[in-house]
């Protein structure tokens, strides 16, 4: 068996891609779960992913088909591929979303990670091989907060089908951990963005609009609660944090986060000075972005994450922001490029 063969699920997210470019540094072998669907959807691994067709000598990146319902076949492709190493960063991941698709929401996020896990531990008891288990736990899960900082014994309040589908997911993760000895560890992420960030998320939908608007592509912002807390960090920083925690000896949960909260209003007014531009003049409120139950504030206490596993962001938010605003003025110039030769068709970028 290799030594280092690591199986991830949501490989095509932003963690995902991150993370894959990760282990792929560490010398691993990698396999990644992707969803069938009529459109690739690769986009964000396109520097990392050869076609196994082409058999190119030395590549480490393998891609499978796969879905988080189908419980026989995550249990084939774990006995199939053997890893060492499980990080399980499938979901439905849109808290907005979640409202409008519960029951899809809590299949995927929820009782997915419970297949996975069955899947796991009966290879491990039929092969007698350890694997290593992460899951992809959220701020989300704290919800509407009964402290501040939130910190690993911080009591979880979830507001939304999606912080409660993360929650079910983190205490099968710590149940599986206490009743059959999994190597299982749960990385309670806050919000981690980058530039690999789907558009309609609200980070990214800033700072796509902010490259739009500069160049005069997009005329207005239409935005929901401005005043929502958030502790924000880089997608690549945190996807280390992940790896860390399956180097342990022991398992164990871990808060990761910047320890510093920002609005995002104050993300706006970053996003769109970073292009000398005042989002007053283009930012307006529209109702239909309001989630029925707000989370205000969430700040996380990364304590235990930088004694235990020596890990820290690097960084800033006003790193985060710039570096986010300067690829979508890139992708906004693209796109009016395309344009002005007539061969716009609507769509650019990571979600294309």
């Amino acid at each position: 068996m290799n030594p280092n063969r690591a199986m991830v699920t949501g490989i095509t997210g932003q963690d995902g891609s991150y993370l894959a470019e990760l282990l792929l540094s560490k010398g691993y072998e990698v396999h990644g779960l992707i969803r069938r669907s009529s459109s690739f959807n690769t986009a964000r691994l396109e520097s990392i992913y050869t076609d196994p067709h082409e058999k190119t000598k030395g590549a480490k990146l393998t891609l499978h088909y796969a879905d988080m319902t189908d419980a026989n076949g995550l249990s084939r492709l774990v006995r199939t591929i053997q890893p060492t190493e499980v990080y399980n960063l499938a979901a439905q991941s849109h808290v907005r979303v979640s409202f409008d698709q519960p029951i899809h929401t809590a299949d995927i996020t929820g009782v997915g990670a419970l297949k996975l896990l069955e899947a796991v531990r009966d290879y491990q008891d039929a092969s007698g091989q350890p694997i290593r288990y992460y899951q992809a736990s959220s701020s989300e899960q704290y919800g509407k907060v009964v402290e501040t900082p939130q910190k690993e014994t911080t009591p979880f309040y979830p507001r939304s089908p999606y912080g409660v589908a993360k929650l079910y997911a983190h205490w099968i993760t710590v149940n599986y951990r206490e009743s059959y000895n999994l190597h299982a560890s749960c990385g309670i992420l806050f919000n981690h963005e980058s530039p690999r960030r789907g558009e309609t998320f609200v980070t990214r939908k800033v700072t796509r609009a902010v490259g739009r608007i500069k160049l005069g592509l997009q005329k207005k912002l239409y935005m929901g609660n401005l005043d929502a807390q958030r502790d924000w960090g880089f997608a690549g920083d945190y996807v280390e944090a992940m790896w860390l925690m399956l180097q342990q000896d022991t398992p164990d949960d871990y808060v990761v986060a910047t320890g510093e909260t920002h609005s995002v209003k104050e993300f706006c007014e970053l996003a769109f000075g970073r292009l000398d531009l005042d989002y007053k003049d283009f930012v307006e409120l529209d109702p239909r972005y309001l989630r029925p139950a707000e989370v205000d504030l969430l700040l996380g206490d990364p304590a235990k994450a930088k004694s235990k596993l020596n890990w820290k962001p690097k960084v800033s938010f006003r790193g985060l922001v710039e570096m986010m605003t300067d690829a979508d003025l890139e992708l906004a110039e693209r796109e009016q490029t395309l344009r002005n030769a007539g061969q716009w068709h609507g769509r650019i970028g990571h979600d294309q």
